[in-house]
C-alpha cells in the first residue's frame, strides 16, 4: 500500500522503488522453482537482475543498494523477515558483500509545540516524551501512530525514510553462519516445535510483545 507514496517520494535518478502487492512465500525450505512460482519473489529475481541460487552473478545486479521498505508495525516486521529469510538463502551474496539494508521508517509522529519528533517505536515515542517533559516542555503532544506506508505524504517519506542524506539505514550482516543457519531454521522451517522451544527459552528477555 505504501508502494505509491514511495515512488511519488523518490528521487528518480538515484532511487528505483519496486511495490510488492501480494504474499511474500517463505522460502526457507523453498525449491528455485517453487521461488518463482510466488509472483512477489519472481519480481524481485526480475528487478535485480542478477539471478538467483546457482545462477546468482553478482556482476549483473542493477542496484547498488537492495533496501527492504516495510510498515513500521509486527505487520511489516513479518514481510521484512519473509524477505530476509527469501535473500540469505536464494541470494547469500547479496548479504555477504554488504548489499543489503532495512529502511527505518517511523511508526510515530510527535508533535510538540512548533517541533516535530519521529520515533521508530514505542520506546523511542517514550524517550522523546520524557525527555520534552524533563526539559520543562509546555506544549500538549500530538501523537499520530502510522498504520502504515501509505498513510504518510510522500514528503514525510521522503524526509524520514528515503532521503540518503537523511536516512537511517541497517545494513544486514551475518557475524556467525552456524548459528544464524540454525536461528533461521528454528524460526522459519517447517517443525513448529522447533519456534515453540526458541521462543520458550527466551520468553525472559522479550521487551516488547505484539499480539
Amino acid at each position: 500500500s505504501g508502494g505509491g507514496s514511495a515512488k511519488l517520494a523518490r528521487a528518480r535518478l538515484g532511487l528505483a522503488i519496486l511495490p510488492l502487492r501480494g504474499k511474500v512465500m517463505n522460502t526457507e525450505s523453498a525449491s528455485a522453482s517453487k521461488v518463482l512460482e510466488n509472483k512477489e519473489l519472481s519480481d524481485v529475481v526480475t528487478a535485480l537482475g542478477c539471478g538467483f541460487g546457482k545462477n546468482l552473478d553478482l556482476a549483473k545486479l542493477r542496484y547498488g543498494k537492495v533496501i527492504i521498505l516495510a510498515d513500521a508495525d509486527s505487520d511489516g516486521n513479518h514481510i521484512a523477515t519473509l524477505l530476509l529469510t527469501f535473500i540469505y538463502r536464494h541470494l547469500p551474496q547479496l548479504i555477504s558483500r554488504g548489499r543489503v539494508y532495512l529502511a527505518q521508517p517511523p511508526l510515530y509522529r510527535i508533535d510538540i509545540g512548533k517541533e516535530t519528533f519521529w520515533a521508530l517505536d514505542e520506546l523511542q515515542r517514550e524517550r522523546i516524551l520524557d525527555r520534552s517533559a524533563s526539559n520543562g516542555s509546555r506544549g500538549k503532544a500530538e501523537i499520530t501512530r502510522f498504520k502504515g506506508l501509505g498513510e504518510m505524504m510522500p514528503k514525510v517519506l521522503w524526509d524520514t525514510t528515503l532521503n540518503p542524506a537523511t536516512r537511517r539505514l541497517l545494513r544486514v550482516d551475518v557475524n556467525d553462519q552456524l548459528v544464524t543457519d540454525r536461528v533461521m531454521n528454528e524460526l522459519m522451517g517447517r517443525d513448529p516445535s522447533a519456534r515453540f522451544r526458541f521462543i520458550k527459552q527466551r520468553a525472559d528477555q522479550v521487551q516488547e510483545l505484539d499480539v
